[in-house]
């Protein structure tokens, strides 16, 4: 029998072994938690982060801000879709004049998406009340509920705390890629006393920790939960690539039949491969990489 809630998620997502010879000579063993199938739409840690401002919101529209290949504006707007709610999505640049929308945007306004654009400038000033106030008002979104970059407050910190909660007893070790931080924040204050979170940042900036524990102490009061950062693996910077990734995940995915999404589950995976390399984790170590999202097909 179906659910009638169009977000109705598969809970707990599985947990599977992934034998891969690059950490089993290292005495280590690596796990997949795979949040990727939790919602066909609302994938991974967007379905965990969303669904609690959904509440939040209480039937008001949904406004939300992102970049033009923003998986979270991608989320956001298929929900508004499933539940027949308004979005807008403020998205980062501008339009080009007489240009398609890239895929990525092009699915947002195809599921009912108001998109409008502003200047790189103004957005990097989107938290000042009185920027927020004008590009909300240029938006038509002024009674709008919003919902932050990335879907990271207190609301969804708190609905990410479950992730950890589900992985207790199962790993030393839980890590997840990160871009603004609340799913690591959430993770970390769900799991056992006898586990660590390491979060694996997409963004260049070293400036994740104080977000991590900002977003703690508005979700619970305090920093909890023992977490760590390693910004190495970001390649550039959010979006960013490189020929040595591609081939990685290639090959990732040809080991274990996993569709590795490029921009945050690639770099996590190799993330842990090359610490697992540097020697990183002591043998007996059992690894759970969160496989947060799967490529969005572009159809």
């Amino acid at each position: 029998m179906t659910s009638p809630d169009p977000l109705a998620p598969r809970l707990p997502s599985p947990l599977q072994e992934a034998g891969d010879s690059r950490f089993g000579r290292r005495g280590l063993r690596l796990l997949l938690k795979r949040d990727d199938l939790i919602h066909p739409e609302l994938i991974g840690n967007k379905w965990r982060k969303l669904v609690p401002n959904i509440e939040a919101a209480a039937g008001r529209p949904l406004v939300t801000f992102g970049g033009a290949y923003s998986n979270h504006l991608r989320a956001t707007a298929a929900a508004g879709r499933l539940l027949g709610l308004g979005t807008t999505g403020v998205v980062r640049g501008q339009e080009l004049a007489g240009r398609p929308l890239n895929p990525s945007l092009a699915r947002c306004a195809a599921d009912g998406m108001r998109l409008h654009f502003i200047d790189r400038s103004t957005y990097r000033h989107k938290s000042d009340p009185q920027t927020l106030a004008a590009i909300l008002r240029a938006a038509g979104a002024e009674n709008a509920y919003l919902v932050p970059e990335g879907g990271s407050n207190a609301e969804a910190v708190r609905g990410c705390r479950a992730l950890g909660a589900e992985l207790r007893g199962h790993a030393d070790v839980v890590a997840v890629a990160c871009g603004t931080g609340g799913t690591l924040a959430g993770l970390a204050a769900g799991l056992g006393a006898d586990q660590r979170a390491l979060g694996v940042p997409v963004l260049r900036g070293g400036f994740l920790a104080a977000d991590v524990q900002s977003l703690q102490e508005r979700a619970f009061g305090r920093r909890t939960g023992t977490w760590s950062l390693d910004d190495r693996f970001h390649f550039g910077g959010y979006a960013r690539t490189a020929p040595g990734l591609e081939s990685f995940a290639r090959d990732f995915e040809d080991r274990h039949g996993l569709p590795v999404e490029r921009l945050y589950v690639a770099k996590l995976l190799y993330g842990l491969v090359a610490l697992a390399e540097e020697g990183a984790f002591a043998r007996g170590t059992t690894i759970a990489a969160v496989v947060t999202g799967r490529p969005f097909p572009e159809g």
